[in-house]
């Protein structure tokens, strides 16, 4: 499995921003994948913020996260979103994406263990 996360850039305090996750390889029910959008702020270690199983449409986010971010999937299944509104300047960071292909929680960020590169998102006027 393939990821490239992209999307990110220059945004000024309050904007908006969508990151993309583009999947590729073996993506299919036969290889069903999680997938995870994580970031990694200057200074600090690397958090999943979002995550995506792919059997059911039910979120997992960090609770700090609820209700500015948003992550949802093309019906592909090979696109994966993270809306992320009001944006802060502590939400400056590198942001990721990451899959897993078993039954293991999707709310713990070591169970990840494809990863793309990440996107830059900078918040700042």
């Amino acid at each position: 499995v393939q990821l490239q996360a992209s999307g990110g850039g220059l945004v000024q305090p309050g904007g908006s921003l969508r990151l993309s996750c583009t999947v590729s390889g073996r993506t299919s029910d036969a290889y069903a994948y999680d997938l995870g959008w994580f970031r990694r702020a200057p200074g600090k270690e690397r958090e999943l913020v979002a995550a995506l199983p792919w059997r059911g449409d039910r979120p997992w986010y960090a609770d700090s996260r609820m209700g500015r971010f948003t992550i949802s999937r093309n019906s592909a299944k090979d696109t994966v979103w993270l809306q992320i509104n009001s944006l802060k300047p502590e939400d400056t960071a590198v942001y990721y994406c990451a899959a897993k292909m078993d039954s293991s929680p999707i709310d713990r960020g070591s169970n990840y263990y494809y990863w793309g590169q990440g996107t830059q998102v900078t918040v700042s006027s």
